[in-house]
């Protein structure tokens, strides 16, 4: 039961018929600042005048 609760099934436990528990997963660790600088890294660069300009062209500039 416990192995299906690490891969992150939710297991209800019953007695008599009765649902009296319930095992989950705790929640994950946040990632540390190493971590995700290291994942940026791999993210490509964003120019922000393109950015703006792909803004305006959904949004309305003048709001």
């Amino acid at each position: 039961m416990l192995d299906r609760v690490e891969r992150g099934e939710r297991v209800i436990v019953t007695r008599d018929g009765r649902a009296i528990a319930e095992l989950r997963p705790l929640p994950r660790r946040s990632a540390s600042a190493v971590e995700l600088i290291e994942r940026r890294k791999g993210l490509p660069r964003v120019d922000p005048d393109v950015l703006r300009r792909d803004i305006d062209t959904v949004i309305d500039p003048t709001l």
